[in-house]
C-alpha cells in the first residue's frame, strides 16, 4: 500500500514537472489603424471581412477593450514594455519621423520589454512586420529582444516599392536592409508562415505586425 502511495506521488510529481516545462507559443496580431467597427464580426455593413470574422468565432471576441494610447509609436511603445507611454522618451512622440530630431530617440534595452522578458525566459523570438520604435541600431528590434526581424522601420511604407514617404528603401532583415518583390502585406504573411513551419526546439513568441490598413 505504502509503495502504490509513493509511486502515486512520483507519477503527479512528474505530470506537474511536465506541465511546468510545458509553455504556449504566442502569437500577436496587429494591423495598423484598423478600427474598432471596421470589421464585419463588429457590425460594418459596406463590405465583409469573413476571414477574420472566422478568427473571431472560433476564439474569443472582445467587445470592450483599450490601448495605451489612440496613436501608433505610443501604443506599440505601450505594447512592448507594458508602461504608460510617457514613461519612455519614444512614448512622448507622434509622429515619429525620420527628422534628424526624431532619429535620435528610439526604445533601447534600457527599458524591460516584452520580447526580452520572454527571451529570457527560454522563448524564440519574432517580429515581423512594422517596428516605428526606432531608427538606430541601438533601437533595432534585435537589440530589444527580437532574435528575428523582417519588415520595416518607419510608420508607413509603401506596399510596392517597400519604401518609405521619402523614398528611401525601408525593408530589412534583421538589421541589414534587403530588396524583395511582392506586396508588403504578403511578403509579412509569408514570413510569418515561413516561420511557422519551422521546427522549433523551444516556445516562440511571434509577433506580427501588418502595415494594412495603413495608408499610402
Amino acid at each position: 500500500m505504502l509503495a502504490g502511495k509513493i509511486l502515486l506521488f512520483i507519477s503527479l510529481l512528474f505530470a506537474n514537472l511536465i506541465a511546468a516545462q510545458t509553455r504556449p507559443n504566442i502569437i500577436y496580431i496587429m494591423a495598423d489603424d484598423l478600427g474598432y467597427a471596421d470589421l464585419s464580426c463588429y457590425g460594418r455593413k459596406d463590405y465583409q471581412t469573413p476571414n477574420l470574422d472566422k478568427l473571431a468565432s472560433q476564439g474569443m471576441k472582445f467587445i470592450n477593450a483599450y490601448a495605451g494610447s489612440a496613436l501608433c509609436t505610443p501604443t506599440r511603445t505601450s505594447f512592448m514594455t507594458g508602461r504608460y507611454p510617457a514613461r519612455t522618451s519614444i512614448g512622448l512622440i507622434e509622429p515619429l519621423t525620420g527628422s534628424k530630431k526624431d532619429s535620435a530617440i528610439g526604445l533601447t534595452p534600457d527599458h524591460t520589454s516584452l520580447p526580452a522578458l520572454l527571451k529570457k525566459s527560454g522563448y524564440a523570438t519574432y517580429l515581423v512586420g512594422k517596428w516605428h520604435l526606432g531608427f538606430l541600431p541601438a533601437s533595432s528590434p534585435n537589440k530589444n529582444g527580437f532574435d528575428e526581424f523582417f519588415g520595416f522601420h518607419g510608420g508607413a511604407i509603401d506596399y510596392i516599392s517597400h519604401t518609405d514617404p521619402k523614398g528611401n528603401n525601408d525593408l530589412y532583415e534583421n538589421e541589414r536592409p534587403v530588396s524583395k518583390n511582392g506586396y508588403m502585406t504578403d511578403l509579412i504573411m509569408e514570413r510569418a508562415v515561413d516561420i511557422l513551419n519551422r521546427q522549433h526546439n523551444k516556445p516562440f513568441f511571434l509577433n506580427i505586425m501588418f502595415s494594412a490598413p495603413h495608408c499610402p
